[in-house]
């Protein structure tokens, strides 16, 4: 990736590529997450913004997912919620969406392909990100 820039705040990760800035802020969901059955889940909200000067449209996003037993699950898809916004410069899109773990902890990371007006297509990386429930076990080793 080109011109890739990483940084965390209180809970924010950011990832910019080409003047493309991925932040996400994820959220642990103890009403909807059941430790004694191994589940754990969590909202993320996700915020695109294009601080570019070219128009680029989200066409797909790939998602891997690792839980704290490093069990991997890589999620490939079309767009972003139903979505393949446009993002002329200047423009913001945010969503939000969730994934479950069998553990009480793990790490998401991914990335979005873009395509250009002019039909160059190329990838944004999703800052990775932290899955950390008030369930997480300390190790020290």
């Amino acid at each position: 990736m080109e011109n890739q820039i990483f940084s965390e705040t209180a809970g924010q990760y950011v990832a910019t590529t080409r003047a493309i800035a991925v932040t996400v802020e994820p959220e642990f969901l103890p009403n909807e997450s059941d430790p004694d059955d191994a589940r754990y889940i969590w909202a993320y909200h996700v915020i695109i913004a294009n601080n570019g000067m070219e128009t680029v449209r989200l066409r797909r996003r790939h998602w891997l997912v690792t839980d704290a037993n490093g069990v991997r699950h890589e999620v490939d898809g079309q767009g972003v919620v139903g979505e393949q916004p446009l993002l002329e410069p200047g423009d913001v899109f945010e969503y939000t969406s969730g994934t479950p773990l069998r553990t009480s902890s793990g790490i998401m990371s991914g990335n979005y392909s873009m395509e250009t007006t002019s039909g160059e297509v190329f990838d944004v990386e999703i800052p990775a990100f932290s899955l950390d429930s008030p369930y997480r076990r300390e190790l020290i080793n």
